[in-house]
This record gives C-alpha cells, structure tokens and sequence, in this order.
C-alpha cells in the first residue's frame, strides 16, 4: 500500500486533461505539516467540469478514467494503490483559494499538491467539527502556521466570528 501510487494517479489525471487540479487536503493533508493521524482516506478536492453544454457537474469522468487503469469502486472511495480515495468538490471560496494556492511536495518521488497549512487551519475552522476544532488546535500549538497569513484567510474568508469564538473556547486564559 503505497500512497504515492495515489499522487502519480492524480498527476497522471492532471496531464491527461481529466482535472484542471487537484490538492490533498482533510487528515492526509494534514499530515504534512502535523504528526501523523489515523485516518480511513485521502480527501481529494478537485474542480468539478461541467458536461459540453451542461450546467450540472459529475466526477463520473474521474471514476471512469480510473476504472480503465484499474481503480476499483468501494462505496464512495476509488480505490488507489490499496487507499481509499474520495473526490471531493469544492465548498465555496475557501476551497477554491486553497486549490489556486497549493503547494508541491515531494513524497519519496511522487509530487503531490496539498492545501497550505494555513489553509487547512482555515477550512477546519470554517467546518467546524469537534476533529478540526482539535487539528486547529494541532496546528496553533505545532507553531507551523503563519500567524499573518492564517489572519489574513480568516479575515478575506469572513470568518472572523468563528475565530473569535474558536479563541474564547480553547486559546484564552481564564485562570
């Protein structure tokens, strides 16, 4: 089970002209800048096409470009070199600013784009679940983010509000 087998599959998607481009996010993602967590997938975001004359968007094409090269299906994962992969659209704004602005790393020969960490700090705060309020955590305490530049995401994202309540619940100190 290799996982770079996951990224020349997404590279190979990308130059054959099935996805515009992808990036890595969700606890794969994550795992780029943090320890290492347990996680079931590989979250994918990808920019959905919309058919030829078609208002409605399908990753039909992505499961059958992977089928043909043997990807096979498993409920809503493909799977890749034995990993669970689940194609996801983007969400809105953010999504799509932390796809435009991905960055390339290296995985034992395998590139793979993966949202910022600053951008996954962001996402995880805009969700707002109980694990990314804890992978929020994850990325404060680890000091990788980039103080400015996650404030500067909160603040063009509107998100302002969420970090206000995000600080008054786990970063300020009521002793």
């Amino acid at each position: 089970m290799r996982i770079q087998d996951v990224f020349i599959a997404l590279n190979q998607m990308e130059a054959d002209d099935v996805v515009d481009r992808y990036a890595i996010g969700g606890a794969v993602g994550a795992t780029f800048y943090l320890e290492p967590v347990a996680t079931l997938d590989v979250d994918v975001f990808v920019a959905f096409r919309s058919a030829p004359g078609s208002l409605l968007v399908s990753p039909q094409p992505i499961f059958d470009y992977l089928r043909e090269r043997g990807a096979t299906m498993e409920g809503e994962y493909v799977m890749i070199g034995g990993w669970p992969v689940q194609f996801l659209p983007s969400t809105g704004a953010l999504v799509d600013e932390a796809l435009e602005q991905a960055v390339e790393v290296d995985v034992e020969g395998a590139t793979a784009r993966v949202f910022t960490a600053e951008h996954l700090a962001a996402i995880a705060l805009q969700t707002g679940r109980a694990k990314d309020k804890a992978r929020l955590l994850q990325f404060i305490e680890s000091g990788v983010l980039a103080d400015e530049r996650f404030k500067d995401i909160v603040s063009r994202q509107d998100l302002n509000g969420a970090w206000e309540r995000f600080e008054r619940q786990f970063l300020s100190d009521n002793s």
